[in-house]
C-alpha cells in the first residue's frame, strides 16, 4: 500500500532550532492524543484518507539561500479517487465565506457541478506553477501519445506563506505538483508544517495542514466524511479550543498583532470535504456552506484580507462521469443531510485544531519565525475546563 508520507529535503545550514522541528515532525501528537474532546466518532485514521479511495500526497520544499532567505513552502494534492481520479469525475460543490484568495477550477465546478481530477493547494503565488504541473503530470499519465487527455482545468487553492517563506522567489515548480501527485497514498496524512502548509501560520502559532473524519449512519447507512485544511488565519487574542478562549492566555511570540505587526496579514484557509454519501452538487455545496461554522468556532472572524475557500465532495455515483447512456444516480434526500452536516462542522474544527498541534517552530525567511503552540500550557489552559484533559 502507498502511504502519503511526505520525503523533506532540508539545507544542511538549517539553524538548530529548525533542524530540530523538522526531525521530530512525524512524533509530534494529535489534538485527540492531548486529551482534547471534540464530539463525535473519528474513523480509524482519523483522517480524510478515511473515505475509501481518497488519496494525499504531500511535496515539501525547505531550503536555505544566501542573502537570509529561506524556501519553506510546498504542494498537496488530494485525489477524489486515487490515479483513478484522472479518469473519473466526482460530484462537487464549493462556497466561499471571504474571498480574498482563489481556487482555480471553481467555475466549472458550479457549471458543471463535477470536480475533475485531483484537488491542489500550494502558497499564492505559485498557483501558476501547480496549475501547469497538474496539467503536465495529467498528460504524460494518459500514454505516450495522449490520445486520451486532450483537456483540463485543474483546482489549485492557496493560502499565503510569505512571513516564513521567499514567496516571490519562484520555488514551486511545476516538477514539485507532479511528485505530490506522484506521493498521494492511502493511510495516515502528515500534518502541521508538510506540503502546501510548510510555511503556514494560524493565530499565530505555526500551523499549516490538518485533517479529521467522521464516522456516520443515515437511514441504517454507514458513511464517511473527512476533512483536510491548509489553516493559515487568525490573530492570537480570538483563539478558541474546545470553546475556551486560551488565545488570550497565551500572549508570547506574537507576529502580526505584536506593535510592528500588520492585522490585515491574518490570511487564509483552505478546506477540502470528501465524503462516500452519494449527494448530488448543489447538496455538497450546502455541505461547504457549513465549514465556516466550524472556522468560527476557532475563533475567525473572517478578516478583509483572508480567503476563505471550501470544496466538497462525494466519491459515489461513479456511473455520473461515464457518459454511457443513462446513469442511475443516487442520493440521499435533503431531510436526511443533517448528520452531514454536523460530521462537516465536526470533523473541520478537529482537522483545524490538528493543523495547530502539528506546528513545530520555524525559522524562515529573513530570520522571522513562528513557533508552535505549547501543548503543556494549552493543557492546563483547557483542564481548568475538562478535567479529563489533565489525565
Amino acid at each position: 500500500m502507498t502511504t502519503n508520507r511526505t520525503t523533506k529535503t532540508v539545507a544542511p545550514l538549517v539553524i538548530a532550532l529548525f533542524a530540530t522541528s523538522v526531525l521530530a515532525e512525524t512524533e509530534t501528537p494529535r489534538a485527540r492524543d492531548l486529551n482534547i474532546p471534540f464530539d463525535g466518532t473519528p474513523g480509524s485514521l482519523n483522517a480524510i484518507t478515511d473515505v475509501p479511495g481518497v488519496t494525499v500526497g504531500h511535496e515539501t520544499i525547505i531550503r536555505d539561500l544566501p542573502g537570509n532567505r529561506a524556501v519553506r513552502t510546498g504542494v498537496t494534492a488530494i485525489l477524489p479517487r486515487g490515479r483513478e481520479s484522472m479518469n473519473s469525475m466526482v460530484y462537487a460543490g464549493w462556497s466561499t465565506l471571504n474571498g480574498n484568495g482563489e481556487m482555480t477550477g471553481t467555475t466549472w465546478i458550479e457549471e458543471s457541478g463535477f470536480l475533475e481530477g485531483p484537488v491542489m493547494i500550494t502558497n499564492t503565488h505559485s498557483i501558476g506553477a501547480v496549475h501547469e504541473g497538474v496539467i503536465q503530470w495529467r498528460v504524460a499519465q494518459s500514454g505516450p501519445d495522449h490520445s486520451g487527455y486532450f483537456w483540463s482545468l485543474p483546482v489549485v487553492a492557496e493560502t499565503w506563506d510569505g512571513h516564513l517563506n521567499d514567496i516571490n522567489g519562484f520555488h514551486v515548480r511545476p516538477e514539485h505538483a507532479a511528485a505530490a501527485l506522484d506521493r498521494a497514498g492511502s493511510g495516515p496524512v502528515d500534518e502541521g508544517g508538510v506540503g502546501g502548509g510548510t510555511g503556514m501560520i494560524c493565530f499565530e502559532f505555526k500551523c499549516g495542514i490538518g485533517t479529521s473524519s467522521r464516522l456516520i449512519k443515515i437511514a441504517g447507512h454507514p458513511y464517511t466524511l473527512g476533512v483536510l485544511v491548509q489553516a493559515n488565519y487568525g490573530l492570537r487574542r480570538n483563539l478558541r479550543v474546545a470553546g475556551i478562549a486560551v488565545g488570550r492566555e497565551m500572549p508570547g511570540d506574537t507576529i502580526y498583532s505584536q506593535p510592528a505587526g500588520d492585522t490585515d496579514m491574518q490570511s487564509s484557509i483552505i478546506v477540502v470535504v470528501a465524503t462516500d454519501a452519494p449527494l448530488l452538487p448543489q447538496q455538497l455545496k450546502r455541505l461547504s456552506r457549513r465549514v465556516p461554522l466550524a472556522i468560527g468556532r476557532t475563533g475567525s472572524i473572517a478578516s478583509n484580507g483572508s480567503g476563505d475557500i471550501f470544496v466538497a465532495f462525494s466519491t459515489a455515483n461513479d456511473a455520473a462521469s461515464r457518459g454511457k447512456g443513462d446513469a442511475v444516480i443516487h442520493s440521499i434526500p435533503n431531510d436526511n443531510m443533517n448528520a452531514l452536516f454536523e460530521a462537516t462542522v465536526q470533523a473541520t474544527e478537529e482537522a483545524i485544531i490538528n493543523a495547530l498541534i502539528a506546528g513545530r517552530d520555524m525559522v524562515g525567511d529573513q530570520g522571522r519565525y513562528a513557533k508552535g503552540i505549547d501543548h503543556d500550557a494549552l493543557r492546563k489552559l483547557l483542564a481548568q475546563h475538562y478535567p479529563e484533559v489533565a489525565k
